[in-house]
């Protein structure tokens, strides 16, 4: 007989230990330095022309529209901008927010172009190319609805829940690690450790 004691099945190995080194100032540096805001800013615009034209397709194909797709878009949107962005501050929420209010609308405009087209029996890019000032009072009184405002707020909301990074605990600990030894350089303050 052995004396080593049997794993159990139920059990989950342990992965307390992390990988070494994760969690150092210098790890938490190279997380900001990944952050970026023109990468988040172009994967949305793509998303917002993409989702503008499968949504304006989708709409005329079963002649109905779904106000509710703008929430959609906002969690697409927030997916997108974590994950081309790698944003960890203020900002990238912020521009997932403008992003999918920007987007609400403009696929709010792609939609009533192609039913406008499909009515008129021309092209969506001609109803959209035909677009003048005088056409844009008559699109926010006939076409926008208090339920299409409602669901872009929503949207925007989802997307900016959606568009910062998700941290392990590892992660976190280097970014605050980075953040801490950041303000010590500053203020040039040498924080004590308490026994």
């Amino acid at each position: 007989m052995t004396n080593k004691p049997r794993k159990s099945v139920l059990r989950l190995p342990k992965r307390h230990g992390g990988v070494p080194g994760s969690s150092s100032a210098a790890g938490g540096e190279q997380l900001i330095k990944a952050q970026s805001f023109r990468d988040a800013l172009v994967a949305g615009l793509i998303v917002i022309i993409l989702f503008s034209v499968l949504w304006a397709m989708l709409s005329t194909l079963v002649n109905r529209i779904f106000p509710w797709m703008t929430v959609v878009l906002g969690v697409l949107i927030g997916l997108v901008i974590r994950r081309a962005g790698r944003g960890l501050d203020w900002r990238f929420p912020v521009l997932a927010v403008l992003l999918a209010l920007a987007g609400a609308l403009a696929s709010n405009v792609v939609v009533a172009a192609a039913f406008t087209a499909s009515e008129l029996e021309t092209s969506t890019l001609t109803i959209l190319r035909a677009v003048t000032s005088m056409t844009w009072p008559v699109f926010f009184d006939e076409v926008i609805s208090a339920a299409d405002v409602v669901y872009a707020l929503f949207g925007a909301a989802t997307a900016a829940f959606y568009a910062n990074r998700r941290l392990s605990r590892g992660e976190y600990n280097a970014v605050r690690k980075w953040q801490e030894k950041r303000a010590e350089k500053q203020d040039g303050f040498v924080p004590t450790k308490k026994s």
